[in-house]
């Protein structure tokens, strides 16, 4: 499972069990994720998460990234037997927003925050797949 964490929304992505396909789950209510993490764990297996760890161009970490690593520590207390792998998540939000343009999605559709959000989560758990691959 991919987390692209947010202050107010966090977009979360899954992959399929051949672990090839990315695909967008949900976005939820920050201060819900872990709820909403736990909830689905309960009918579906998790692996892994993937965590989204934003950088700036000069490699040094965002702002957010201390909020981050709290979510991260509380996410490890109730999967404790679960790998966390904190990812750097630069220009996902960017490709997620092209994504859509590319798609054909209107205005009013790109304006949603939540679409982008399980879009970025998405190209964040893709992009992680693929270099697992090349890792092979």
């Amino acid at each position: 499972m991919a987390i692209d964490y947010g202050t107010k929304r966090t977009g979360l992505a899954v992959t399929d069990p051949t672990q090839l396909i990315a695909t967008a789950l949900e976005t939820v209510p920050t201060r819900e994720a872990i709820n909403y993490i736990i909830n689905y764990s309960l009918r579906e297996n998790i692996e892994g998460f993937i965590v989204g760890m934003p950088r700036h161009l000069n490699n040094t970490d965002a702002d957010i990234v201390p909020e981050i690593n709290q979510f991260i520590a509380k996410l490890q207390a109730h999967f404790p037997e679960t790998i966390i792998n904190a990812y750097d998540e630069r220009f996902t939000s960017l490709m997620a927003k092209h994504s859509m343009i590319e798609s054909g999605q209107s205005k009013k559709t790109r304006r949603d925050k939540s679409m982008l959000d399980k879009i970025s989560a998405t190209i964040l758990l893709q992009s992680w797949l693929e270099k697992q691959q090349y890792k092979r």
